[in-house]
């Protein structure tokens, strides 16, 4: 079986040559390197890959452990030689629920290693692994040939930017269809109408709230300059204006379908209040009337004889009181 399947440790060495493929017992030596960059991608940190960060590459205990739980919010941490970084990219889930797909990274003198933190198991591996799949059928295309560690992380973190951008240009599609249905009145099912309402203004929330957390991160690793060489650091000044441009579109589209659910409360409760309006105007009317009839009701048609002229007298007053009350409804402009 091969060794990389079996410990779930993708080692590769990034050169000139292209990408070259190596078990996990060669990282040692490949690190000892001085020619080419070497790329460990983790797609699950099994007990394996522990012993890797740890052992091998000797990582903070804390950042291992990072890697092994769900982290709630993006974040960075400087160590002496090498950078931790964690992010999130939006993945759709049923029920409008978005999955936050976790990417860890280790960004070191030479080497970088990607981890694909802990998700739901609704989220597919080809879902998790997206933007380090992209970069490497660049890099083996040959349309992609970084020269440090930052540059391969700039173009992996640049290909889950731009999966948030799409995320939310996906997410503005459906905003549409729903802003013709309020404008036009066909909402078809309320319920389900709500329920897909809510579920855009959701998703476009849930990305940019990733966005904007991981141009808090970039924004910290613009000020990292001494860990950062000096030709990389326009790299993460740029991934910071990619995660800020995201932010901003989104928040832009969350503006903009709040004033939709805006039209649609405004006119709901325009009918509600016409409603209500309507209601009342039916209860001041009847209700003198019924009060009347309740009284007089047994008191003037008997059983054997009904007494007309006091049945004309009482309807006279009836239809009296209901002109006078429609009058002032009038008045009111109830109607």
């Amino acid at each position: 079986m091969d060794a990389r399947v079996a410990t779930g440790v993708d080692v590769r060495l990034v050169s000139d040559n292209g990408v070259e493929e190596h078990p996990v017992r060669e990282l040692g030596g490949l690190l000892a390197r001085d020619d080419g960059l070497v790329w460990v991608d983790i797609p699950n940190c099994d007990e394996e890959a522990v012993r890797v960060l740890s052992e091998i590459f000797g990582f903070h205990p804390l950042a291992i452990q990072a890697c092994i739980e769900r982290n709630a919010v993006p974040k960075v941490r400087a160590y002496r030689d090498h950078i931790f970084v964690v992010l999130h990219a939006p993945e759709v889930g049923k029920g409008g629920h978005v999955h936050y797909v976790e990417l860890d990274q280790f960004i070191g003198p030479r080497y970088l290693v990607t981890v694909h933190g802990p998700v739901n198991p609704a989220v597919t591996p080809e879902a998790a692994q997206r933007e380090t799949r992209a970069v490497l059928g660049r890099i083996q295309a040959g349309r992609l040939g970084p020269r440090s560690a930052f540059e391969l992380s700039y173009a992996i973190v640049s290909a889950l930017a731009q999966g948030q951008e799409a995320f939310v240009e996906t997410a503005t599609r459906e905003v549409w269809p729903l802003e013709q249905r309020v404008t036009s009145g066909h909402l078809g099912d309320p319920e389900q109408f709500l329920e897909e309402l809510f579920a855009t203004r959701h998703a476009l929330l849930a990305v940019s709230n990733m966005a904007t957390l991981g141009h808090q991160v970039y924004r910290r690793m613009s000020a990292l300059a001494r860990v950062i060489p000096p030709d990389c650091q326009p790299l993460m000044a740029d991934i910071e204006d990619q995660f800020d441009r995201v932010a901003g579109v989104a928040d832009g589209q969350i503006r903009y379908l709040e004033g939709v659910i805006e039209f649609y409360k405004a006119r709901t409760d325009t009918k509600v209040t016409i409603a209500a309006e309507r209601l009342a105007l039916i209860a001041v009317i009847t209700l003198p009337i019924t009060a009347l009839s309740s009284v007089y009701g047994m008191n003037i048609i008997v059983n054997d004889r009904t007494d007309f002229p006091h049945l004309a007298v009482v309807l006279a007053a009836m239809i009296a009181i209901s002109a006078v009350l429609l009058r002032w409804a009038k008045q009111q402009g109830w109607w």
